[in-house]
């Protein structure tokens, strides 16, 4: 028999944990809840490595994400002139790990578009062959509390409708709701391990000299400033800063134009291409600031309630990890559940044994992370943007990256025939 599971979250991980219980058991009954009124499809550019890549592969959608990778050759470190200091290529001889450039580079809404709609055509054979029925998506509605007993959770929407589900998996971020409702607001919170960064995403009209390298400028006072083209329409800009701000602390739950007012002051004296990016600031429609860190809990799991992805262990964009570790984490879910046919405790306890290895080893920073990335002082930069020149016109990075296994810390994905995946 097939298990009814909520997930609470559309975003990455939701859609591809849908697909892989459909094609494991069609008789399952999934129904995803999105906060969203539709299909969040905006976002910045976001990559697949290691473990994710053979996962990707496995569910036969490597090839789609080829077609839609963003041409990206590497990254540059720039000084106020645009004048470059060092260029890191990307890797793509198919040895080693990957660069900063990742061969895979995505935008978060095509990803996001692929998995869901493969989540849906899985499910339309699954109704026409009348093995079960598709996945079902409810847009602009969330879980609001959960009850469990031993057999189950008893769910409460924002449209004030209840059902019970065998499972309720939550798939909705680094501030995950999920998680506080099952886990409790206090312990919650308290497993979001701040690294002292902070950071805005926004878009802006592309300008002469974007292009194929993505270009990173350091102001002094732990300040960071970054672009990203590719051979896309639009410029994304990123602003980051190392920083305790009481204020920048709160500004996270802001009005979006009380945001933008505070990223624009701490960046008021940039020097490199300033009236650009503070206009560009002012008129987007995109913007989204966040504090950056790791979720670190003991257990992803709490009865019948699952946490996946961010909501259960964000690596941190230190790590350019967070991607793989939300396809990684459903396709384990997923094969666990598989494995253990129906048992929910018991899958879900070998869900947080199998999978620990691999977040332990990819939430390690490299030491010194994230202060090395953001030097106080003018001779702090030159310092750093000295050193990097260095050690990329000897071609060390080169040598690291095809010396380096890809798969991060040798953790190999484990089979699951259970999931009677195509690849």
């Amino acid at each position: 028999m097939g298990l009814k599971v909520l997930i609470n979250g559309a975003g990455i991980c939701g859609p591809a944990l849908s697909i892989f219980l459909q094609r494991s058991n069609p008789s399952h009954e999934i129904t995803v809840v999105e906060r969203s009124p539709s299909l969040r499809v905006a976002g910045q550019q976001i990559d697949l490595r290691a473990q994710g890549i053979a996962v990707m592969r496995k569910m036969g959608l490597l090839d789609t994400i080829k077609t839609k990778t963003v041409a990206e050759q590497g990254l540059a470190f720039i000084d106020a002139n645009g004048r470059t200091k060092a260029v890191f290529g990307k890797n793509d001889s198919g040895k080693g790990q990957q660069a900063f450039t990742s061969e895979y580079e995505i935008m978060r809404g095509d990803l996001v578009d692929i998995l869901y709609q493969e989540s849906l055509e899985v499910g339309r054979r699954v109704e026409r062959d009348g093995k079960g029925r598709c996945v079902r998506y409810e847009f602009g509605k969330y879980a609001t509390e959960l009850r469990q007993d031993a057999s189950g959770v008893d769910a409460t929407f924002s449209d004030g409708t209840q059902s019970r589900f065998d499972l309720v998996v939550g798939a909705d971020g680094q501030g995950s709701r999920t998680r506080r409702m099952a886990f409790g607001k206090d312990l919650s919170e308290n497993v979001f391990k701040p690294l002292g960064a902070f950071v805005a995403f926004f878009s802006i009209p592309k300008g002469e000299g974007d292009g194929a390298m993505a270009k990173v400028f350091h102001m002094p006072e732990y300040r960071i400033v970054s672009t990203r083209t590719g051979d896309r329409p639009i410029t994304q800009a990123y602003l980051a800063v190392l920083s305790d701000s009481e204020e920048l602390k709160a500004s996270t739950s802001k009005p979006v134009q009380e945001q933008k007012a505070l990223w624009k002051g701490l960046f008021e004296d940039c020097t490199w291409q300033r009236e650009r990016l503070l206009e560009g600031l002012e008129k987007c429609d995109d913007f989204y600031a966040a504090r950056v860190g790791q979720v670190k809990t003991e257990t992803w799991s709490s009865g019948h309630v699952a946490l996946l992805g961010d909501a259960g262990y964000c690596p941190s964009l230190f790590t350019g990890m967070g991607t793989t570790a939300s396809l990684v984490g459903a396709y384990v879910l997923a094969g666990e559940l598989a494995r253990h046919d129906g048992n929910i405790p018991a899958a879900l306890e070998s869900y947080n044994n199998v999978l620990q290895p691999f977040v332990t080893e990819i939430q390690k920073l490299i030491p010194g992370t994230p202060n090395i990335l953001y030097p106080k002082t003018e001779w702090g930069i030159w310092f750093l943007h000295t050193a990097l020149g260095v050690f990329t016109t000897l071609k060390i990075d080169k040598a690291i990256n095809m010396l380096l296994p890809e798969d991060k810390g040798g953790w190999k994905i484990p089979e699951y025939p259970e999931l009677k995946l195509e690849s």
